[in-house]
């Protein structure tokens, strides 16, 4: 088949019984898809991080998204794991999934998509098809993409080689929606193209498909999915600001509201993530380029990037009406992840509130029984703590609502009165704390 390949005159993708696939990414979207696609097709799985490949070719994986059992199956059946890219030379259907974040002016950095698209141009042959997971602005993967795929490999797009947009639905760390439970928005830069990469995805999305229109719409779709929620949170967390000047508690607020059928049940809280705040700086740096200043997704974006700070200058506050000499004091951190029950550390903004914490002079320690400890020293040079014995802190942030932090509540309450214990997402009941957002 290989050769049949190389002689393919163009202008029309291979059939679905010749497709084979290379997943470029195995993080949280590349794997379950790898996973899922080797009990349909030969898959291969390439990353550049070795130890990545290491730990799945032993059945280990440590974003938690894919069971032992099942990645051994897909070992067993067709999976390759590779760190050696001459391994995507067989390979006629690309899925490239690599994370789309943002640098430190708020602008998105494209340099991963970029690399992944030249190691695929690398290998590219007539009748190729290239499917872009990872989150862009709308017309980034014909705009940026593209050109590289053909500058690279020497071939003519919708002639040689052709592309689609799939977004990715994974929500990490949650074992009710899983990706074949997911509907998959799909697409196609030729109407055959199109045809074939929904084939394609059809084979593992028992949820069943969309197809749209155009690339172009797929990728806006997905970047105004995580853009939504960020700016509904935005809200709660402007609430929660207005309702503690008030005397009100936020969540008893919304438990009301929440008794008409149509309020949508969102809650305060620090949003961090590769998604919910990456996203909307994507969609708001095309918009900008365009000539439109989106000044509702901005400000949601101001909002959640200032409750790290908010969350500390309470416990600040609460330190200073319960005695404690602010210089000196002792805060327990719980929880570093971006989310509850997840090990994902990217764009924690956990890190606000600490950081903003030690401007104060307080002597923090994060505890998180999820987190890698490698990962987080690597990132944010903090040495996780194990088993923290509560008593000697003056105050404890309950930052990440992990299912194990539940366990603590009866050591939480026999601790003095004048500790602070201030809960994030309230998950320890409200006599137990003395503030939550």
């Amino acid at each position: 088949m290989g050769q049949e390949l190389k002689n393919r005159k163009g202008k029309e993708p291979i059939n679905l019984e010749e497709v084979v696939i290379g997943v470029i990414g195995l993080g949280y979207v590349g794997l379950p898809l790898a996973v899922e696609f080797s009990f349909h097709f030969p898959v291969v799985g390439f990353d550049i991080n070795r130890r990545r490949i290491e730990e799945l070719n032993r059945g280990v994986d440590r974003t938690g998204e894919v069971e032992p059992e099942r990645l051994f199956s897909a070992l067993k059946n067709s999976a390759l794991f590779t760190t050696n890219p001459t391994a995507l030379n067989r390979c006629n259907f690309y899925i490239i999934t690599v994370p789309t974040p943002i640098d430190r002016h708020k602008t998105p950095d494209l340099n991963p998509l970029k690399g992944a698209s030249e190691i695929v141009a690398s290998y590219l042959t007539p009748g190729n098809v290239v499917v872009y997971e990872s989150t862009v602005y709308p017309g980034c993967t014909e705009e940026v993409c593209v050109p590289i795929l053909e500058q690279k490999s020497g071939l003519k797009f919708n002639r040689d080689f052709f592309v689609g947009y799939s977004p990715e639905r994974i929500n990490p760390g949650d074992k009710k929606h899983r990706l074949p439970d997911i509907v998959k928005v799909t697409s196609g830069s030729t109407p055959f193209s199109a045809q074939l990469v929904d084939k394609v995805y059809r084979k593992i999305i028992t949820a069943g498909t969309h197809p749209a229109p155009s690339i172009k719409i797929a990728e806006a779709a997905k970047v105004i999915e995580n853009s939504q929620r960020d700016i509904n949170i935005a809200f709660v967390n402007e609430l929660s600001l207005i309702f503690e000047r008030l005397g009100i508690d936020t969540l008893q607020v919304l438990e009301a509201a929440g008794t008409k059928w149509n309020f949508l049940p969102f809650r305060p809280g620090l949003v961090g993530g590769h998604c919910i705040g990456v996203d909307p700086y994507y969609l708001t740096y095309k918009a900008q380029e365009v000539g439109y200043h989106p000044a509702v997704i901005l400000a949601g974006r101001r909002v959640n990037d200032y409750m790290g700070i908010e969350v500390a200058n309470r416990v600040i506050k609460l330190l200073i009406k319960k005695g404690h000499t602010i210089r000196g004091s002792r805060v327990l951190i719980m929880g570093i992840t971006f989310k509850e029950n997840c090990p994902d550390i990217r764009n924690s903004r956990v890190i606000d509130l600490i950081r903003e914490l030690e401007e104060f002079g307080v002597e923090v320690e994060v505890c998180d029984p999820i987190a890698y400890p490698e990962e987080v020293k690597r990132e944010y040079r903090l040495e996780l703590i194990k088993n923290p014995p509560l008593e000697k802190y003056d105050g404890i942030v309950i930052a990440v609502a992990h299912s194990q932090f539940k366990e603590w509540e009866k050591k939480i309450a026999q601790l003095p009165p004048d500790r602070v214990i201030f809960d994030v997402k309230g998950i320890l009941p409200k006599s137990i704390s003395s503030a939550r957002l």
